[in-house]
């Protein structure tokens, strides 16, 4: 299976460590699925700073094909984060970087080249939103991230023109959750998931609701552990796997990686 992550490539330098470690969710999603056996792609912008050149050495060394991203003067994405007790807690950004400065614009042979695979997965803060109308008339099927700070605004701007949905809503309720996925589940959506911290995830297809409970150990990072929970449910619901099962080998994998330090590793010293 053929799938690539569109939009966002950081690094999340660790303040209290002075390491930093590539990320960011359309590239998570990309390395995810390859660490899953699948033909995996990655399509964005990356700046020409010493942070730019690390991410794509990490991408190079996964063997991830990037052919159609974009090379631009300037900062790569960056975030500040601070591990305490396993948790990551973010300081703050330079929003995306040129990422976000100058955003993709799909050409013909973008578009082609874009119909080639069976899914692409983007987020709320992949700075392609405004591609989202022109993606509806891809092949592929579409999955999108809102993250756990999304607005109304957000999810009704998006919600009818992807596939799958994933929203994190640690505050909510089992009953809040369900009522919550119930209203925003739209005809083109197949299956949209709520992940809630160590509480159960909860899926909706438009007909019933799956719970299924994390896989629960001491972490040593939890970053990215959304993002590998989102790519082992996707990538095992489309090989054919029911909700509930997929669901399951989403928690086991977010599991695991939580036990590495980072997203994926590639951590480096930074001055």
């Amino acid at each position: 299976m053929k799938v690539l992550g569109l939009g966002d490539n950081v690094v999340d330098k660790y303040v209290n460590l002075a390491i930093m470690y590539p990320g960011g969710n359309a590239l998570n999603f990309a390395v995810f699925a390859k660490k899953l056996g699948q033909d995996s792609s990655f399509m964005g912008v990356f700046g020409s700073d010493a942070e730019g050149t690390h991410v794509l050495s990490a991408i190079k060394d996964l063997e991830i094909e990037y052919s159609h991203s974009r090379f631009q003067n300037g900062e790569n994405g960056c975030a500040r984060v601070e591990i305490k007790e396993g948790d990551r807690i973010f300081l703050g950004s330079n929003e995306g970087g040129v990422t976000r400065e100058h955003p993709i614009q799909l050409s013909q042979d973008d578009r082609d080249y874009l119909n080639q695979f069976a899914l692409i997965h983007m987020g709320l803060y992949s700075h392609v939103n405004h591609l989202l109308e022109e993606l509806t008339e891809v092949r592929g099927k579409i999955s999108y991230d809102f993250s756990d700070d999304f607005t109304e605004e957000d999810i009704l701007r998006a919600i009818n023109k992807v596939d799958f949905g994933f929203f994190s809503v640690s505050d909510l309720s089992d009953v809040e959750t369900k009522e919550f996925l119930k209203k925003y589940f739209s005809s083109k959506n197949e299956v949209l998931v709520a992940t809630r911290g160590d509480k159960a995830a909860i899926a909706y297809d438009g007909n019933q609701y799956f719970e299924v409970l994390p896989v629960l150990r001491e972490p040593v990072d939890t970053m990215a552990a959304g993002d590998s929970f989102l790519t082992a449910f996707l990538i095992h619901y489309l090989k054919g796997n029911d909700i509930a099962s997929a669901m399951k080998c989403g928690n086991e994998f977010a599991g695991e990686s939580c036990m590495v330090e980072g997203s994926f590793g590639y951590g480096v010293s930074y001055e």
